[in-house]
């Protein structure tokens, strides 16, 4: 069954979903590409006019060119294309899904590799929040090049425009990516037409190719040129979400759309920015829009606006893909989740982090109200990100591929060579306002570890107060208590042991069921597990029955269809005879606690587990047959 299960996922990693590969592709683009896509808006803007600008001389002008092709290259298509989506966990993708892969083959000094994944996952979420912010104002600023009388109207389209975004999550990626596909399909079609005219005017740019300009660029401006390298980064910004958004439509559809259609395009726009920039240096206050002839101005603000919508629910979709994957690994509270899609399991829409993500948003457009402020704060989440997917990759490639020590350091050591590099200059942008996403980031983070830490602590009180199971047999079986007809289930987050519900009701009611289920819902390592390997149970005599259930980290619990399935000679499940009893954990913060946190952090923890989604509705449980006893516990 377990090759079965690797089996399973490893079809997933190839991109083996239910839908044809075109349309794959094609919600791939809607979806995942927005991002990385319109970063030519403001990308190639920054490195001349924002906070560490250099004049567009010929020399800046190829250099900066080199150095954000080959950033392209080495970084978006040989690291996260080539090498990266290849270290996905059963087909899913994002740093939790790599550092779930990564622990399981290694769990030595998993707390290393725990940390990296968890605060990489909580930068991902501050990206969430500043990729909407900084790709619609940039868009919308296109405007103002118009007519002036459009700057005051900037800001207030741009917030309306996140609210209907935020709104349209509901429908979910796969029908969000079907409309926005051919959007952007014929967004890089315009970008890389705008920017093969351009180059067909001045064919001269075409020598930045050569990566030495890049380095006499660096050589004739030294300590701000290496400045300049923090904004360089965001033309590769949306790396990350490639890989976070894998789940949702496969490898092969990401990798498909990368090489036909985006890097391409991607590249000709770039070049024919620097082109125009040759031609006309005046032009670096705005050179997208000003690549664009006269008549066409406005269609392309309209289209660059529906482009950078796209390019939110890259990010959008991949903080969905996250936090499903947190909640079942450990590290977020209950949450409600929505399968958007009956064909495709990755597909999720999560009401309480989209409302998270909107607020954060709009926020952000308020204090910076410009997207060249935001471009300051922009990129530090992203590659602290992507240097600790290097460092996780490491783990992958010793510990999963299998490769030899000194192989496995080359190729981390080739792509920590611009991961060091880009978040040294981006550390240049904290007092700018790069200390934005790491304060948000930081604040997530504690959440998350003292989420799992809690959970830790409780588990460990809990497992103190069981009762042996054989200790608890041989009461029933000397004392012979009234059984009442029907089936109790008892659910308990340990499988040893008589759950802390069971002893209470047999404490207080002096009797038991017939037949009395002991389940445990388990979590496993990897995504996806075959339906065969889902429950294990056991009878333990006296009409007792041990079940465990186990689902993978991107799998949703239904418990009551799996009970549905299990026939036994002593047990079968009948729903109208079934009683599942709940326990409740009631916290009580005290001065003095077994748990070494400090009181403020037990109390955020009382917060967080008050809060948390109802868990009948979370396993599925119908709400009509559930018993919930309280038990008291000292935080």
């Amino acid at each position: 069954m377990k090759s079965f299960t690797r089996k399973r996922n490893a079809e997933h990693a190839d991109g083996i979903h239910h839908n044809p590969l075109p349309v794959l592709v094609l919600g791939a683009l809607g979806v995942v590409y927005g991002d990385i896509g319109t970063s030519p808006l403001y990308a190639l803007r920054e490195c001349f006019i924002g906070t560490h600008g250099l004049p567009p001389t010929q020399t800046n002008i190829l250099g900066i060119l080199s150095l954000i092709c080959w950033s392209l290259l080495a970084v978006v298509t040989v690291k996260y294309l080539v090498f990266v989506l290849r270290a996905d966990n059963g087909g899913e993708g994002g740093i939790l899904a790599l550092m779930a892969l990564v622990t399981s083959a290694r769990p030595k000094r998993s707390w290393i590799l725990v940390g990296l994944g968890v605060f990489g996952a909580a930068l991902l979420y501050a990206d969430g929040m500043l990729t909407p912010a900084i790709s619609v104002l940039s868009a919308v600023e296109g405007l103002s090049i118009i007519t002036p009388l459009f700057q005051p109207y900037v800001l207030p389209l741009a917030i309306a425009i996140m609210f209907i975004l935020f709104f349209a999550q509901h429908f979910g990626t796969g029908r969000i990516g079907i409309v926005f596909g051919p959007i952007v399909i014929f967004w890089f079609a315009a970008i890389g037409l705008l920017g093969a005219f351009s180059i067909a005017h001045t064919p001269e740019v075409l020598w930045a190719v050569d990566p030495r300009y890049a380095f006499r660029f660096f050589l004739a401006e030294g300590w701000h040129g290496f400045a300049v390298l923090g904004t360089v980064f965001l033309v590769v910004t949306g790396g990350e979400a490639l890989y976070a958004d894998m789940g949702h439509f496969g490898r092969r559809a990401i990798q498909w759309g990368w090489f036909c259609i985006a890097l391409p395009c991607l590249l000709l726009n770039y070049f024919g920015q620097s082109a125009l920039l040759l031609r006309s240096p005046e032009a670096v206050a705005n050179p997208f829009y000003l690549l664009v002839p006269p008549w066409a101005l406005f269609p392309m603000v309209a289209l660059a606006t529906m482009a950078s919508v796209i390019a939110s629910q890259a990010i959008i979709s991949g903080a969905f893909s996250i936090t499903r994957q947190a909640i079942q690994l450990g590290y977020c509270p209950r949450l409600e989740i929505r399968q958007t899609s009956t064909s495709e399991i990755g597909q999720v829409y999560l009401p309480t982090i989209n409302g998270m993500l909107m607020v954060g948003t709009i926020m952000l457009m308020l204090i910076f109200r410009e997207s060249g402020n935001l471009a300051a704060a922009y990129g530090i989440a992203v590659s602290n990100t992507e240097l600790f997917t290097t460092l996780l990759l490491y783990g992958v490639a010793r510990h999963v591929w299998s490769w030899r020590p000194l192989a496995a350091l080359a190729l981390t050591g080739a792509f920590l060579i611009p991961d060091l590099s880009f978040l040294a200059a981006n550390l240049l942008k904290v007092h700018d306002g790069g200390w934005v996403p790491l304060l948000i980031a930081s604040g997530i983070y504690l959440l998350m570890s003292t989420w799992e830490q809690g959970r830790r602590y409780l588990r460990a009180r809990i497992q103190e107060m069981l009762l042996p199971v054989e200790l608890f047999l041989q009461e029933a079986a000397n004392h012979a208590p009234l059984r009442v007809p029907g089936t109790a289930i008892f659910l308990s987050g340990n499988p040893a042991g008589i759950p802390i519900t069971l002893l209470h009701n047999y404490k207080h009611n002096k009797v038991l069921h017939q037949t009395i289920v002991l389940l445990t819902v388990q979590t496993a390592s990897v995504p996806y597990l075959d339906p065969d390997e889902r429950a294990e149970i056991n009878y333990l005599g006296e009409g007792f029955h041990r079940l465990v259930l186990r689902y993978g980290f991107c799998e949703m619990p239904d418990v009551t269809t799996e009970l549905a399935k299990i026939k036994t000679d002593t047990f079968t499940f009948a729903l109208m005879e079934t009683t599942f009893f709940l326990g409740r954990e009631i916290l009580v913060v005290r001065r003095h606690s077994h748990w070494s946190a400090s009181r403020w952090r037990r109390r955020l923890f009382s917060f967080l587990s008050h809060n948390a989604w109802d868990v009948t509705q979370f396993f599925r449980i119908p709400p009509n047959r559930v018993v919930i006893l309280g038990l008291q516990l000292e935080l």
